[in-house]
Order: structure tokens, then sequence, then C-alpha cells
């Protein structure tokens, strides 16, 4: 019987091992590819939303809390800023405005 020893073992050992980090390699790229397509398209169905729902979180408390639930959960605050991406989509710098009008 022969055992896999010496150089020639030790040399198709650390052959495989670079085959297997490049193929992981590969399908973590691949993954992380899907990933930031998947949220690209989230992200474009989220803008959607709120465009055609922008009166509604801007008029109805009950809809806005609910619009800001479950934008808290995936990680996202459209009120929180109002300098960004969803100030300008949704206006929120009028909405603290108009909200601070409609408590006076």
């Amino acid at each position: 019987m022969r055992r896999n020893v010496g150089i020639g073992a030790i040399n198709k050992q650390r052959l495989a091992r670079e085959k297997l980090t490049q193929k992981g390699s590969e399908i973590a790229e691949l993954q992380m590819q899907h990933v930031s397509q998947q949220m690209e398209v989230f992200k474009k169905s989220l803008e959607e939303f709120a465009m055609k729902y922008k009166s509604e979180i801007k008029k109805n408390p009950e809809f806005r809390a609910r619009f800001q639930v479950m934008c808290s959960k995936i990680g996202v605050d459209p009120l929180a800023s109002s300098k960004g991406f969803w100030a300008q989509l949704l206006g929120v710098g009028d909405f603290y405005y108009e909200l601070g009008v409609q408590n006076c």
C-alpha cells in the first residue's frame, strides 16, 4: 500500500486547498452580486410605494406610523433626516413643518 506522504502529497493538498479557496471566493462573489441585485429591486419597490402613497403618508397618521414601522424593521428611517434621499422623495422637511402647523 502506498500512503500519501512526501513532497508530492503536500503539493497535491496545497493545490486542493487553493482550488477550494478559489471556488469559495467565486461563490461568495456570486452571492454578493445576487444580494446586491435583490436590494436594488427592493429599494426601487420601496421608492415606488413611497411615491404612490406620498400624500397618504403625509396626511394619515396611522398609515404613516405603519409605514415607519415597516421601514424600521428593515433598517430604513425615512423621517430621520431632512437632507437625505427620503427627505427629497417624501418631502420630510415639509412633513415636519406641516406637522408643527397642524399641532398649533
